[in-house]
This record gives C-alpha cells, sequence and structure tokens, in this order.
C-alpha cells in the first residue's frame, strides 16, 4: 500500500462531507492511500489537524445547514472535476445540539430551529446533492455511502432526538436511492456506526462498552473507514440499499 507521501496512481474522484476528524479523517486518508482523489467538504477552512496530500487544494468549504448553498456546492465540485464523472460521494457530515454540559436533547428541548438545522446537514443535503450531482455519478456508474448511526433504529443515551431521527430518515433516503439509482448503475448504501473511538466521545461510553458491545471494545475509525471503502469498491458490485452494521455486535 502506498505511503501518504507517494503520488496516487490515476485518479477516481470521491465527495467527502465531514473530513475533519474521526470516521471523515480516517476515510480521506485511506481513499487518498489507495489511489483516489478526495474532494473534502465542511463549513470550516482546510485545517491541519487533517492534514494529507493535496488537502488545502481539494477542499470545500460551505455550511451544509444552508440550503441555499446546495447548488453552488454542486457547481464547485462539477468545475473541479473538468467534465470528468464522480466515482463516490461519501455523506459523512453531522450534528447533535446538546444541552448545556452535553446532555442529549429529547423531544421537550429541541426547537424548531434544532430540527431544521440538524436535518438539513444530516438529511436534507444527501438529498439534494444526490439530484444535483446524479449525472456525475451516471457517468462513472459511482457510488453513494450514507453514514447513518445505531441510533437510527434505537434509543441512545447520548444522541439527541433530532439527530436519530434525522439517521432513521437516511435509512430510508438510502432504499430510495438504491431503488430510483440502480437502473444507472449507481449503488447506493449505508453504514451504521456503533461505539468508535473519537474525539467526540461521550462520558459513559465505558458503560455501554461493559455491558452492550459483545466484542468488549471501542470500534476503530479505521475498521469504518475500510468498510466504507469497499462499499465504494468493485468488490461491492452488486450490494444496493443495505445498511452495514458496524458496532462489534452492539446491536444484536
Amino acid at each position: 500500500m502506498p505511503t501518504l507521501t507517494d503520488t496516487p496512481p490515476a485518479h477516481r474522484t470521491m465527495l467527502l462531507t465531514g473530513a475533519s476528524r474521526g470516521i471523515g479523517h480516517a476515510t480521506v486518508k485511506l481513499f487518498y492511500q489507495n489511489g483516489w482523489r478526495v474532494l473534502t467538504v465542511s463549513r470550516a477552512a482546510f485545517t491541519e489537524d487533517c492534514p494529507w496530500p493535496g488537502g488545502r487544494d481539494n477542499h470545500i468549504q460551505a455550511d451544509l445547514s444552508d440550503p441555499a448553498g446546495f447548488a453552488a456546492l454542486a457547481d464547485d465540485v462539477r468545475q473541479r472535476l473538468g467534465g470528468s464523472g464522480l466515482a463516490a460521494i461519501v455523506n459523512n457530515a453531522a450534528i447533535s445540539p446538546k444541552r448545556e454540559g452535553g446532555a442529549r436533547k429529547g423531544v421537550c428541548d429541541t426547537s424548531y430551529e434544532d430540527w431544521l438545522s440538524v436535518f438539513n446537514v444530516n438529511f436534507f443535503s444527501v438529498a439534494l446533492l444526490s439530484r444535483l450531482l446524479l449525472p456525475e455519478l451516471k457517468a462513472s456508474q459511482g457510488a453513494i455511502v450514507n453514514v447513518t448511526s445505531i441510533a437510527g433504529s434505537r434509543v441512545h443515551p447520548f444522541a439527541g432526538v433530532a439527530y436519530a431521527c434525522s439517521k432513521a430518515a437516511l435509512a430510508a433516503l438510502t432504499r430510495e436511492q438504491a431503488y430510483e439509482f440502480g437502473r444507472y448503475g449507481v449503488r447506493v448504501n449505508a453504514l451504521a456506526p456503533g461505539e468508535i473511538d473519537t474525539s467526540i466521545l461521550s462520558p459513559g461510553t465505558d458503560e455501554i462498552v461493559e455491558k452492550q458491545i459483545p466484542m468488549n471494545r471501542l470500534g476503530d475509525p479505521l475498521e469504518v473507514a475500510r468498510t466504507i471503502l469497499f462499499l465504494c469498491s468493485g468488490e461491492a458490485s452488486y450490494i444496493n440499499g443495505a445498511e452495514v452494521h458496524v458496532n462489534g455486535g452492539q446491536h444484536v
């Protein structure tokens, strides 16, 4: 496998939202190591917190909470592609507002503005970008991977209600996209992580690991990234409309 200092071979281009830390950070590096050109999107400017060759030049600063910017983002991606196809979109960006002290927000704590902001980032951006960039995906017979969550199918002690509902909706959207886009050779799958060892773990995660995860450990972001790479590769050529659980058995 090439190192991060190597020049990658002929590029397949992937668009990745939410790349600055955790799962996104691991995914961008793994795809680069495997010869992909990665376009990253986040609301912040490129940061050296997630360094990789070409990262600054291939970063797009965009606020996914503002639907008015979706068309401009798609136009920017299209311009960077220079007439070539888009081999993959990985929708990893997500937000989950918290109460003071980091506690989860339930139904009674969540304002309309919270619901709207969360769904714009976690759900509507995914649906609209797939529509806007479908011609480029069709040209490459590309793949979409939507990062959902274990919180989309069960009440989670740390994930708020808006986040959980947005991830459940994203799982449903994955099925709809797979049904609609499959005729064009575009595959759409979801990946639902459980407790992954990132900087955003909440206090009390140790108890979840001990009591709910049969493998008795946290997942590594690289384990998630490897599954995303598989779903975007030709090795997964007949996998469409699936939601893959990467959680050490937490969902059983």
